[in-house]
């Protein structure tokens, strides 16, 4: 359906729920234009003991063509997730804002600052009052029951590697070129110029930021659950050791949770808050169960992402880190990209952490992401102990330290504009032996460890 016929439709439903009365949440906070709190269900989606109460609207057999209805604070529908806010109450309906523009067919160069596309964000403040109009979500009864692991991880426990692409464009040209030559099924059919364009942009000195907007971006297929419980362990000490860093800077959270079609849920996401407390509170409600085949639909909770209240002023980096252990279905393949471009369009740095289990399809696609748009890729490594085997990356030189200590650093270099390799102290391994930030290979070619 064209962006057109979405925009036309989503405009009647807005009218009828003019007429009617729709439910939408308390505007007690300030709007940021996002799409507050919801959930897009499955296609088939099952019953689960202790799943979150949902005000559902009718949906239609097919995710990409479902309508929504306004949301919480009264912004205008995402042409993205179907209508469905947790607990939403009653309350007269507004006028809506004109819908966020969708990810270019042609994309623009990027560039460090956000494009002239139109960003659904537009001011600052709390987000996220669908979830605050009505009572908290129940955790699941059964959230310690998670597959893919023991389901309890410590803090400061898990071990990543960090890598960019930009830095490396070469190499990473001569690896998707390797992986096109063998045809993977599913690879994303990103082309030479808009990769040159980015290596162009994100090459260069970047600017530093003054506040921070991030979002997470969880696969919580039931293979996920280390990774999730070590997030729900460590979130508060990485949101108080940036609030130490940088203390005057407004730190805010989201949260984009995915499974698969035929899953409890496709896409359930929090919109934008301020309160580190209560993103910690969503954050630990969740648990991993679901998935099924290998593919997920990280597609569908990228395009989600790309519709929460993201602010669009130059002073703010807009981070988003995107956990997940699998690709996308390879016939979404088109919808990935588009995605991702969209992503790049506002400006919004996409930090993948690879996690056990991958595969080649999924490390060229967070990488190609990564790399279209200014982040960096993570990557799990066997360090830690915790968990399935990691995919040792296509990557020949690396730094290895904890998750959070990686974490950390990208949010540094991006709050700063500057370069920063970790501390001695942080460093639990090195490969390739990098010396001064650089390794040299056997092939003659030099490379810049991260």
């Amino acid at each position: 359906m064209t962006t057109m016929g979405k925009t036309t439709r989503r405009l009647s439903v807005l009218a009828l729920c003019t007429l009617l009365g729709c439910a939408s949440g308390g505007s007690d906070q300030k709007s940021t234009g996002g799409i507050g709190d919801g959930e897009e269900p499955g296609a088939a989606p099952a019953a689960s003991k202790g799943a979150p109460e949902v005000a559902t609207a009718a949906a239609e057999p097919s995710r990409g063509s479902a309508d929504s209805s306004a949301m919480a604070r009264g912004s205008a529908a995402s042409p993205t997730p179907s209508s469905s806010a947790s607990g939403m109450a009653a309350a007269a309906p507004t006028t809506p804002s004109a819908p966020a523009s969708g990810p270019a067919s042609s994309p623009a160069a990027p560039s460090g600052a956000p494009s002239s596309a139109t960003p659904p964000a537009a001011a600052s403040g709390a987000a996220g009052s669908g979830a605050s109009a009505s009572a908290p979500l129940p955790p699941s009864s059964d959230a310690k029951e998670v597959g893919g692991g023991r389901g309890q991880v410590a803090a400061s426990v898990l071990t990543a590697g960090a890598w960019d692409d930009n830095r490396n464009f070469e190499r990473f040209t001569k690896y998707r070129k390797q992986l096109q030559q063998q045809e993977l099924k599913g690879l994303l059919a990103t082309t030479d110029e808009e990769h040159a364009s980015a290596h162009d942009a994100f090459s260069k000195a970047q600017l530093a930021r003054e506040q921070l907007d991030v979002a997470l971006i969880i696969d919580t297929t039931g293979s996920m659950g280390d990774e999730i419980s070590y997030l729900q362990s460590e979130f508060l000490a990485l949101s108080s050791a940036i609030e130490s860093k940088y203390p005057n800077a407004e730190q805010r959270w989201a949260l984009v949770l995915y499974r698969d079609q035929g899953d409890e849920y496709v896409t359930r996401w929090f919109d934008f808050r301020d309160s580190a407390e209560d993103f910690r509170d969503k954050l630990a409600m969740q648990a991993a169960r679901g998935g099924g085949d290998f593919p997920e639909a990280p597609d569908a909770a990228l395009e989600t992402m790309a519709q929460l209240g993201w602010r669009s002023e130059e002073r703010v980096a807009r981070l988003a880190f995107w956990v997940a252990d699998a690709p996308h279905h390879t016939e979404k393949a088109a919808a990935m990209l588009a995605a991702i471009r969209g992503a790049r369009e506002q400006g919004i740095h996409l930090y993948p952490v690879a996690s056990s289990g991958v595969d080649e399809l999924t490390e060229i696609s967070m990488r190609s992401a990564a790399q279209l748009t200014g982040g960096r890729y993570l990557f799990l490594t066997d360090d830690s102990g915790v968990g399935g085997a990691h995919k040792e990356p296509s990557i020949p030189c690396y730094f290895v330290t904890k998750l959070d200590k990686a974490i950390l650093r990208m949010v540094d270099i991006e709050m700063t504009g500057k370069y920063s390799e970790p501390a001695t102290d942080d460093i639990i391994r090195k490969s390739g032996e990098p010396e001064n930030g650089s390794c040299d290979l056997q092939s003659g070619e030099t490379v810049q460890a991260f």
